[in-house]
């Protein structure tokens, strides 16, 4: 199953889970043990998770559980083992477009909360990778499950040892930072 398979699940389709799995509760981030055999109601399949909706709570499921939702789990993304630096601050940026807020459809690098990537290369010959974003909202409960999700995947590539990412929230998110796309799928054109 890839990313595009997800997005075919239809908002409001009830699927039975097909095994216990953990759930990560929005918007306060805990990780909530979900029962075999529970329905669940797809809210929102982007990017490799998907958010459902189960007993009037929202829940995400990560794309390594989607086994759960009897569907096919997603493998970690990696790179060629001979990536350069452009190959993977390419890859960091292609793994940070399949990263959603759970609430809402657009990605975190078209929704403006991505403010810059950088790759440095350690004393020890290994790579960081250190990020900078923001969240929506400075009380927003998903910001450290956003964050996490964006190490797990970029750490997907061997070449990256260790990922930073740094919140901050100066400047402060607004509107203006949204790309074009993300204005005209949230209707705010």
């Amino acid at each position: 199953m890839d990313i595009e398979q997800i997005a075919a699940l239809e908002k409001g389709q009830m699927l039975p889970l097909q095994r216990d799995v953990d759930g990560i509760a929005i918007p306060f981030g805990n990780t909530v043990n979900l029962n075999e055999d529970s329905v669940v109601s797809v809210m929102q399949a982007k990017g490799s998770s998907v958010s459902v909706g189960f007993e009037g709570r929202l829940y995400l499921i990560e794309g390594s559980n989607l086994d759960a939702l009897g569907l096919e789990s997603l493998p970690r993304p990696t790179l060629p083992e001979d990536a350069d630096d452009d190959a993977i601050e390419q890859f960091v940026w292609d793994q940070m477009r399949t990263c959603f807020d759970p609430e809402i459809p657009v990605n975190i690098v078209d929704l403006g909360l991505v403010y810059g990537c950088r790759i440095e290369h350690l004393i020890t010959g290994e790579r960081m990778v250190t990020i900078r974003m923001t969240l929506t909202a400075p009380g927003c409960g998903m910001g450290d499950v956003i964050a996490a999700d964006a190490r797990n995947k970029i750490l997907g590539a061997t070449q990256i040892h260790k990922v930073h990412t740094e919140i901050v929230f100066s400047p402060p998110w607004s509107r203006e930072m949204m790309s074009d796309e993300a204005k005209l799928e949230l209707g705010m054109f």
